[in-house]
């Protein structure tokens, strides 16, 4: 990359697509847009702002909110003035802003919403002084700490304070830190990954050298910013020139998808997951005839899309076959996607590979990924040009892996963290010359492919001794319709349990259609009808699983596990420790009278 830093990066962009498009966002039911030139101006303004309010370089700057342009407008900011933007992921709670805050020695913060203002005002009152500026104009703040992002926005003598930021930007090195991301770790408090210019420009240009991006596309943005997966491509899309679309609820994607259509974007295995298990269901309730051109269409397009995305010779009676096919059936599920895409992405946990195969006969490929936040994130990927169904890619160029002897994948290149902020022990422990230690247990296939087998310390074993991946049960479980949440259980017991959080919105549709009475979640949960149509999906879900690995007892949950409840971390992975300790009464019950 022939940047020094992203703030370069992003005013050289701004000059370049002036006038073009550079983000859209919600105002009521309809969209707003910036110009990469607005968006510019936007950007200089606030970093003049920080500088009059005392910014100074190095300093830690949070933004704790959901996504919003302003999101990216005080990103793009704090970069252009030396100081180091911190996410806060918009749904963490008291405790878990205030650690961040406390750790990062966080002084001004911006902030989304009513209840994250809250938040930080209680945090205030306790003691740690805060600079807040609220993005929503509606909201009543005590102006005391507190003022509006448009207010803020108010400078004097910017000719002197645009100086004083070009100053700033012009001593930038490619090797500062760009931001700190805490990661959402599944046990203890989560750690401040360093990331540097240099970590990302190492990301963008593994990006650049397999996927074909410009001007033209459209990217939705509805993974949290405050996620390394979603922060990087962001960052990619504007290098590009492309339209970035900002989505504050990440429950309305598939609605949104439809309204914006983008053509390129990332995403985590749970929106696949969704759509999937939404048209297979679907296909149970449908006449033979639309079930026998379903399968049919499904089939066709699986031997279509194979030779199609790899660029292989199509016989004509196949291609005017999947051209009616296509139109009668599969354009319709590429539809609930907002239609063609150039490419999906998946990452953050792993795709079953049935999903993978599923949506390429669609006329969907997605490209899934493995990395960490420690690793910008990208460690592997497919791509399409190279693609491989039930593995994580290859290695993105300029990068190695090794797999150490107890399985571990540990990854050395230029995109490994600069180390944990604060933390010079957990950085030792982490980085071992040069290997960064992924935790992650894997394996390269004969094809130079990687495949990812579980969490070293998430790994059960049973009192049997079988070593067992609980990932790869509660993927193949999870991609129910029935099912929003599931945890296996069985580390050091004779056999494998779940809890399981049904999809109550589905549920319920289906327990009115079969006449079940039920006053709330409790007696449905607990109907013998509810747990023996769970108990016949869970056995149809379990075909792929060996004996020792299949599901013996469940035991259905009337709420879902959350954040605030301590059961999964902001990027919705399930603690499970913490679920073993809160629920260990309920586990150890399916344990006892068990039948012969």
């Amino acid at each position: 990359m022939n940047y020094d830093h992203i703030g370069q990066m992003i005013t050289i962009k701004i000059a370049e697509y002036g006038d073009n498009t550079a983000l859209r966002y919600k105002i009521g039911d309809g969209w707003a847009s910036l110009t990469y030139r607005e968006f510019g101006e936007k950007i200089t303004n606030l970093a003049c702002a920080m500088i009059q309010s005392g910014v100074k370089k190095g300093d830690s700057v949070g933004i704790y909110s959901a996504n919003r342009y302003e999101w990216a407008v005080s990103d793009f900011a704090c970069i252009l003035v030396g100081a180091i933007s911190v996410p806060i992921y918009a749904t963490n709670t008291l405790d878990q802003a205030k650690y961040i805050i406390q750790d990062a020695g966080i002084k001004l913060i911006y902030v989304g919403n009513l209840e994250q203002y809250t938040n930080l005002a209680t945090i205030h009152k306790d003691g740690d002084p805060l600079e807040v500026v609220c993005y929503d104009p509606a909201m009543e703040i005590d102006t005391t700490f507190a003022t509006y992002f448009r207010d803020y926005l108010n400078v004097q003598d910017q000719e002197d304070l645009i100086k004083e930021m070009n100053l700033r930007s012009g001593k930038i090195k490619t090797d500062d830190v760009t931001t700190i991301i805490y990661t959402s770790g599944t046990t203890g408090h989560p750690k401040g990954v360093m990331l540097s210019h240099g970590n990302l420009f190492h990301q963008f240009e593994c990006v650049d050298a397999n996927f074909s991006v410009s001007h033209e596309d459209v990217s939705l943005c509805f993974l949290p910013l405050s996620h390394v997966y979603e922060r990087m491509w962001s960052y990619y899309v504007y290098l590009k020139g492309a339209i970035q679309t900002y989505l504050e609820d990440p429950k309305q994607v598939i609605e949104t998808m439809q309204e914006v259509k983008p053509t390129a974007m990332v995403s985590v295995p749970r929106l696949y997951e969704k759509i999937y298990a939404a048209v297979m269901n679907s296909q149970e309730s449908a006449s033979p005839i639309k079930r026998f051109l379903f399968k049919k269409a499904i089939e066709t397009g699986t031997t279509y899309n194979n030779l199609f995305f790899r660029k292989q010779e199509i016989p004509s009676g196949l291609a005017l076959k999947y051209k009616i096919l296509d139109k009668l059936v599969l354009s319709k599920v590429r539809a609930v996607v907002g239609g063609d895409k150039n490419f999906f992405s998946a990452g953050g946990a792993p795709l079953d590979k049935s999903i993978e195969e599923f949506f390429l006969a669609c006329g969907l490929l997605i490209c899934q990924g493995y990395g960490l936040t420690e690793t910008s994130p990208m460690i592997s990927y497919n791509t399409p040009e190279n693609f491989k169904f039930g593995t994580v890619g290859k290695l993105v160029p300029n990068c190695e892996v090794r797999i150490a002897e107890n399985g571990e994948i540990q990854a050395r290149g230029p995109q490994i963290m600069k180390g944990y902020f604060n933390n010079p022990e957990a950085t030792a422990e982490s980085i071992v010359d040069g290997w960064f230690k992924t935790g992650d247990v894997g394996e390269f296939d004969e094809d130079g492919f990687l495949k990812i087998t579980d969490r070293i310390k998430d790994l059960i074993i049973t009192s049997g001794g079988k070593n067992i991946a609980p990932q790869n049960i509660e993927k193949l479980i999870g991609k129910d319709f029935f099912i929003e949440q599931i945890i296996a259980i069985g580390d050091k017991r004779n056999f494998v349990s779940a809890l399981i959080v049904p999809a109550f919105e589905s549920l319920e549709a289906w327990a009115h259609k079969k006449k079940i009475q039920f006053q709330d979640n409790e007696e449905l949960i607990a109907h013998p009808h509810v747990i023996e149509f769970f108990k016949e999906r869970i056995e149809a879900q379990s075909q792929k699983l060996a004996q020792y690995e299949t599901i013996k007892k469940f035991k259905l949950m009337a709420k879902p596990f959350t954040q605030e409840g301590g059961e999964i971390t902001p990027t919705l992975k399930l603690k499970r420790k913490q679920i073993n300790e809160k629920f260990k009464t309920l586990i150890d019950a399916m344990y006892h009278k068990q039948e012969p």
